[in-house]
């Protein structure tokens, strides 16, 4: 059986995923941001929520 701690974490990256998603591309479409910048970042934040979620 999961536990809700696990439930939550999940449910709380996938948020943070979405919402991350949504900053990227309105920052593409606002500022003209160029996908490096914005694949720059999202490493960056992927890198950070790995070991949250080992």
């Amino acid at each position: 059986m999961v536990s809700h701690m696990t439930v939550a974490l999940i449910a709380f990256v996938v948020l943070s995923a979405v919402l991350i998603g949504v900053l990227a591309v309105s920052m593409h479409i606002r500022h003209k941001y160029s996908p490096n910048l914005i694949g720059t970042l999202l490493c960056f934040v992927l890198l950070e929520a790995i070991p949250a979620l080992i």
